[in-house]
């Protein structure tokens, strides 16, 4: 699961035997293991699981689907139904290292209170989201008139989660506007090559990257290591 280097700012995805979208599995090769993790709309316990066998992460989930939380218990993780809104606010400060948010923030009502949630509760975001900037996505709204149908964005507007669609750009410019940092920023083409995202010239992985995972930082705090 690890980043196989190509060139400075460049890189191939390394294969997993797991499954993993190529979204998580980069996300998975950005948690130290042995960390506490918080997998907020972890879907089936898919990237959760990994961590806690691989990684030996000790980890949580969160699920809005009750079909979901059943999947992961059936992996033998410790899932609970909520969703970002509403209930991380039941969470202590500083609980966990991580608190990963993949393809989940695009369906939250209040994107930078959930940012600061998740700040509060723990070190480090790792968030991913679709980027709507992606060339095929502006072409499709271009030529079609409607909202966008590519690969990565397959399913027809009235039938998708996602209510605060967004851009690499968009995502920064809330990261800032928010009063936080990004550290670490990938963009995800063709579902294996990544590319370094750097804050001030993102607009080249705006254009080209299908997917982005971006970690996030508290502005008045330095990343840590994992605490003991």
């Amino acid at each position: 699961m690890s980043l196989l280097s190509g060139a400075r700012d460049r890189f191939i995805l390394g294969e997993n035997r797991f499954g993993l979208r190529p979204d998580l599995g980069l996300v998975a090769s950005m948690v130290e293991p042995g960390s506490r993790i918080l997998d907020v709309g972890c879907g089936d316990g898919a990237l959760l699981d990994y961590l806690v066998r691989e990684n030996g992460c000790d980890g949580r989930g969160m699920e809005i689907s009750q079909a979901g939380v059943n999947a992961c218990v059936a992996r033998g993780l410790p899932a609970v139904q909520g969703d970002a809104d509403r209930h991380l606010v039941d969470y202590p400060d500083d609980s966990f290292d991580y608190v990963i948010l993949s393809h989940t923030l695009q369906a939250v009502h209040r994107p930078g209170e959930v940012l600061h949630q998740m700040m509060r509760i723990a070190d480090v975001a790792i968030v991913s989201i679709l980027n709507f900037g992606h060339w095929r996505a502006r072409l499709s709204m271009v030529t079609r008139g409607r909202m966008p149908h590519t690969r990565f964005l397959p399913e027809p507007w009235f039938m998708t989660s996602t209510i605060r669609p967004c851009t690499v750009r968009d995502f920064m410019d809330l990261v800032r506007l928010e009063g936080l940092l990004t550290g670490d920023c990938y963009g995800i083409a063709n579902e294996r090559e990544v590319t370094v995202i750097r804050s001030g010239f993102e607009g080249q992985s705006n254009l080209f990257a299908e997917q982005a995972v971006f970690e996030v930082l508290p502005a008045k705090r330095r990343k840590p290591g994992r605490r003991s």
